[in-house]
């Protein structure tokens, strides 16, 4: 099989935000991939842009993460000249201003997902050319086109923190079953008012979906 080892590192990737009553649960898969080969199987895709913001970062792994770098060196400025914290939305406009006067040259979608004090939790998604939406969900990536039906009949206003960390684990394996580009384990983040929790949960503990699960009372069983 010919492998191009010197394509670009694609996170190929499924990324997810989502709000729920008192904060935001970011979540992301760990497979970073160099054409057909997978390059990183344990990468993290979420990233820390101040002390209650954080990134999800999809397409280029080189983009997202030279976006992130320059976002994380403003906001610092941003926080010492205002001395409190950055808002959701400041981060997530900052990002989109990046991401529009550069959409010839990134490739890159992201998700900004925070808490402050003003407006709560939210959800901000960048996708591809700049534009910026807030929602109170968002999906990314190559694996997302598997989860759009999904959200719409598993997500509802007002879940608590558990029912939002058990629904990002379960979109995300889902995407993980169906989608080659996404694999490895599930990384979430929950960030609401008491502060910023990270839990990783490795691919052996991750719920099984269809063809995954080994068949039974097949024909083949009889011969």
């Amino acid at each position: 099989m010919d492998v191009n080892l010197n394509a670009p590192h694609s996170m190929g990737t499924t990324i997810i935000g989502i709000t729920y009553d008192g904060g935001v649960v970011l979540g992301a898969d760990s497979r970073t991939s160099t054409g057909m080969y997978v390059a990183n199987r344990a990468s993290d895709k979420i990233t820390q842009l101040t002390d209650n913001v954080y990134l999800c970062r999809s397409g280029s792994a080189a983009d997202s993460q030279i976006v992130s770098d320059y976002v994380r060196y403003f906001l610092d400025q941003h926080t010492i000249q205002l001395g409190q914290p950055a808002t959701v939305k400041v981060a997530a406009n900052l990002i989109r201003l990046l991401s529009y006067q550069n959409k010839n040259m990134l490739q890159t979608g992201l998700i900004v997902g925070g808490w402050d004090k003003y407006e709560g939790g939210q959800i901000f998604s960048i996708p591809l050319g700049g534009t910026i939406l807030q929602q109170p969900f968002a999906i990314g990536g190559s694996g997302s086109s598997y989860l759009y039906g999904f959200f719409d009949q598993a997500w509802r206003e007002g879940m608590t923190r558990d029912e939002a960390e058990n629904l990002v684990v379960k979109a995300v394996s889902l995407a993980i079953a169906r989608d080659g580009a996404s694999g490895g384990v599930v990384r979430t983040v929950t960030i609401n008012s008491e502060g910023v929790a990270r839990k990783y949960y490795p691919g052996d503990i991750l719920p099984l979906w269809h063809e995954e699960i080994e068949a039974t009372g097949s024909l083949l069983d009889l011969l």
